[in-house]
């Protein structure tokens, strides 16, 4: 298809051609070329490794610089064309503009090298699992600010449960079909404290709730007034899908699509599958220091919501189970995730997250016990797994963790 430009080769008086602008014969043409770039890019992308990356590539600065740039020029090139005329009335050519639109067009193939450039960096396994990881690291710095022990009430892994009285609970439905994208924990707060209740979280973020299905709970004699039902309802955000603004399990849900496609038997990668493992240690040790809040918030000394929120195991259980069951006979993943299991290990001294970290390393060894048929292999992994489980009875490691830089 000529382009907007190319149109515009052509001016005609008395039977003698004029070539106006025939450097910009292929703006056009290099406007489909990014924009096919682009496509291609999303499609490899969803097919080599998970659907879910695709708003990574949306989302990207640079992507979204270099189309803006094309398609400005493409309706700079249409508004020139429509000025241009030659007909029985005389014949008029903005020269100014149509040499304007030739250096637009030359840095317009400059800003297509770099994109070429920039979309082979951005398609390797490496950056893309990179990126979610960073984003997924920013989360938990957003979400778990605290130094673990700087809170008075630790997560609730370290704590027992607490005793409610019986209580009739008066549910709120959802108004939408949907994941909850992220809620408003102090209308949560306030609207409790008002009424002197408790409001009870029944869908946690991240999790997808079906329409008219209960959102929440109140401790209510009575069934609550409509005010309070559209005001729970307006404190959730339900989209038709997941996000890392309160929701940092999603990254690391990504992260583990990506090691389950790379482990599949169509693919084979086991490479991409390592990579994972290893940003999902970095993502696991970023926790290991950090406090989670409880999922029971008090506000004045009384009890006003019961949250649902992630705990570190849950993370360890999201990060590695689902890897490991792909994993059946391969000694390299098997071996690293030990190597991750015993790193995390080494960043926390609490009992019950070194107890999750624990139970992931037998499950590892179960699992070896049944599918490493190599004496060779075996032996390699019993050396390993021998340092495994003395480095977890171990001191973790005595340093400072910076907060200020995540």
């Amino acid at each position: 298809m000529a382009g907007p430009l190319a149109a515009l080769v052509w001016g005609q008086r008395g039977g003698r051609t004029r070539n106006v602008v025939h450097d910009c014969r292929f703006d056009d043409d290099r406007g489909g070329v990014t924009f096919s770039m682009v496509l291609v890019t999303l499609a490899l992308a969803s097919s080599q490794y998970t659907s879910h990356i695709l708003r990574n590539f949306t989302q990207d600065r640079v992507t979204q610089v270099v189309l803006g740039i094309v398609a400005g020029i493409f309706i700079y090139c249409l508004i020139v064309l429509r000025t241009i005329r030659s007909d029985d009335a005389g014949e008029f050519i903005p020269s100014l503009a149509v040499s304007f639109g030739v250096v637009l067009a030359i840095g317009g193939i400059g800003a297509l090298i770099f994109f070429i450039h920039h979309i082979a960096a951005s398609i390797q396994a490496s950056s893309i699992i990179a990126s979610v990881a960073n984003e997924t690291m920013v989360a938990i710095h957003r979400l778990f600010s605290g130094k673990l022990g700087q809170e008075p009430i630790a997560d609730d892994e370290d704590q027992p449960p607490l005793p409610l009285s019986e209580r009739k609970w008066q549910a709120v439905p959802a108004k939408a079909n949907g994941y909850i994208q992220s809620v408003d924990n102090a209308t949560l707060l306030r609207l409790a404290r008002e009424h002197k209740t408790i409001v009870r979280m029944e869908r946690g973020i991240g999790e997808f709730v079906v329409h008219d299905t209960p959102l929440v709970s109140l401790a209510l004699e009575d069934p609550p007034k409509k005010e309070i039902i559209a005001t729970l309802q307006a404190a959730y955000s339900i989209d038709r899908h997941r996000t890392l603004e309160q929701d940092s399990a999603f990254g690391i849900r990504q992260i583990v699509d990506m090691a389950l496609r790379a482990l599949s038997l169509g693919i084979n990668d086991t490479t991409t599958a390592v990579m994972c493992v290893d940003y999902l240690t970095a993502i696991l040790a970023r926790l290991a220091s950090r406090n989670i809040p409880s999922s029971h918030r008090y506000q004045e000394g009384e009890l006003r919501v019961i949250a649902i929120g992630p705990t570190f195991a849950s993370l360890v259980t999201e990060s590695f189970d689902q890897i490991r069951g792909s994993s059946s006979g391969n000694v390299g993943i098997m071996l690293r995730m030990l190597g991750a299991l015993q790193t995390i290990a080494s960043l926390t001294a609490s009992p019950s997250r070194r107890q999750a970290l624990r139970e992931q390393v037998e499950c590892i060894a179960e699992l070896a016990a049944r599918t490493i048929e190599s004496p060779h292999d075996r032996a390699r992994f019993e050396s390993r797994l021998a340092r495994a489980r003395e480095a977890r009875e171990t001191e973790p490691v005595k340093k400072t963790i910076s907060l200020g830089n995540s």
